[in-house]
């Protein structure tokens, strides 16, 4: 069978798990891409990486590690600090991600993108798509590539996925988390 190849932004095994079993059973073939600078402390971060990493590797999925920097991320959103979840900050975060994974499934001459960010609950599905749809246009402006990126904005959250992401959680012993990953998110 002939499988798309898609880049796959994760935030964290447990987000991701039901979305690579739709996709595997769906004739998708994705690629993972752990873009995550907005998640502190770092040792939060290394822990969500390690269990997405074990879990594709577990399924025998590519996954990709962008550079942890989260000095950068709050240069990003600073100014930004007391907004109130899914708030500014929280576009202004998902837009720095999603510019980065545009880039890298450009980078990869993949097509098309999409983001596990779109399966949580605790999230903005409008400012998702609106940061995807932004950074898909960003990097095809910039002519740098010869592969035009799309970004899927399929919502997650429908067709079974959220009853079977608490399902896979529990029957791989995920770790899971509390809060989004920043510091601000943790202060709320």
């Amino acid at each position: 069978m002939c499988q798309k190849k898609i880049l796959l932004h994760s935030c964290c095994a447990p987000c991701s798990a039901a979305i690579l079993e739709w996709m595997s059973a769906n004739g998708v073939q994705p690629v993972i891409y752990y873009c995550n600078p907005n998640i502190f402390p770092a040792d939060e971060y290394r822990i969500r990486r390690d269990e997405i990493t074990r879990y594709a590797g577990k399924l025998a999925i590519e996954i990709i590690e962008d550079e942890y920097d989260h000095e950068a991320w709050l240069r990003e959103v600073k100014g930004l600090e007391n907004e109130p979840e899914r708030g500014g900050r929280c576009l202004k975060c998902f837009k720095m991600r999603l510019l980065r994974a545009a880039y890298k499934a450009a980078e990869l001459g993949l097509d098309e993108f999409t983001t596990t960010l779109a399966s949580s609950r605790w999230k903005n599905l409008n400012q998702i798509n609106e940061a995807g749809h932004w950074a898909a246009a960003q990097v095809n402006a910039s002519g740098r590539f010869p592969t035009q990126v799309h970004f899927n904005d399929r919502n997650w959250r429908k067709g079974g996925l959220q009853v079977r992401r608490g399902e896979l959680l529990k029957e791989n012993g995920f770790y899971n988390q509390l809060y989004c990953g920043c510091e601000f998110s943790l202060r709320d």
